[in-house]
């Protein structure tokens, strides 16, 4: 028999010790989770936004102290009206053109080869499409950078003198990167969405005689929908904060400049002591990745119904 306590005379409510432990369990599971996702994403972002709204001015002319005042949307202002700003984000949207369909295709691509291929020699090929998401960005840039380097490149051996570090080259060299270390990621997102698709929706439809092809067009893009278009979206979010990449890679090549990705122009900014103008920045982008990437949702969603 469960022991009740009254929580407030009168009120005709009971509350059960064992619903309160209950209660005080959850508290104790998400405490840590809420307490970091406050401190460590949603306080850096307020401050951001608190930042954007400041600007500086010195007392007692141009070498007098520096002191942060209240300017309201004078940054964002400042934002729009420069020309490098329009540059980076020009940058970005080739580079999102291109990446995000690409990205897709590899993905879906390589899953569905692998869900038809032997269970053992799909776990080596998963592994090993898995692996450079293990590697860091950064050793994945200075790895490819090398390879790049027209005096290092395997193509030099050959007589094959291609800049991949040219003004022209440059980004599809970056685009590479990206579907090298994060490819895998997408392959294993697909496979694992092909994996939940009941075997008997395929056993029906070789009774009806349906090819792989048919199978794969008809039965598998379809159910696994949904996965393509959230992968879609991550890699919207993700490379509209392009930066280590092209900041490495800025090293070796001329062809980047401090301003080539929104990112790499808030770094500068902020290299600059100018961190308003610089949160006035990451804010923007992140209106934009947000608008990007519910247009996105919201089309996809119009198409599917």
């Amino acid at each position: 028999m469960t022991t009740v306590t009254a929580t407030s005379p009168g009120t005709g409510r009971w509350k059960s010790p064992v619903r309160t432990r209950a209660l005080v369990t959850r508290a104790g599971f998400l405490g840590p989770f809420y307490t970091a996702f406050a401190l460590f994403f949603l306080l850096p972002i307020g401050f951001a936004i608190y930042e954007s709204l400041l600007s500086q001015r010195r007392i007692g002319g141009v070498f007098g102290r520096p002191i942060e005042v209240f300017s309201g949307l004078r940054q964002f202002g400042a934002v729009f009206s420069d020309p490098q700003f329009w540059s980076g984000i020009k940058t970005v949207a080739l580079y999102v053109c291109i990446q995000v369909p690409l990205m897709a295709t590899v993905g879906v691509t390589l899953a569905l080869l692998l869900d038809v291929t032997a269970p053992r020699l799909a776990r080596v090929f998963r592994t090993s499409y898995f692996v450079p998401f293990a590697v860091s960005t950064v050793v994945a840039t200075i790895l490819w950078g090398t390879l790049y380097t027209p005096g290092s490149s395997p193509l030099s051996e050959f007589h094959i003198n291609i800049d991949f570090l040219s003004h022209n080259l440059v980004l599809p060299a970056i685009v590479n990167i990206g579907i090298w270390e994060w490819g895998g990621f997408n392959v294993v997102l697909m496979t694992t969405a092909l994996t939940s698709i009941p075997t008997e929706i395929y056993d029906s439809a070789r009774v009806d005689g349906a090819s792989r092809w048919a199978m794969a067009w008809h039965i598998k893009l379809p159910l696994i929908r949904p996965t393509i278009v959230m992968s879609m979206v991550l890699t919207i979010i993700g490379t509209m904060q392009l930066f280590t990449e092209p900041q490495i890679m800025a090293q070796i090549s001329d062809s980047i400049p401090t301003y080539y990705t929104p990112n790499m122009f808030a770094y500068y900014q902020i290299s600059a002591d100018n961190y308003s103008f610089a949160a006035a920045i990451s804010v923007t982008l992140a209106l934009v990745g947000l608008v990007l990437s519910f247009t996105f949702i919201r089309l996809t969603r119009r198409r599917t119904y």
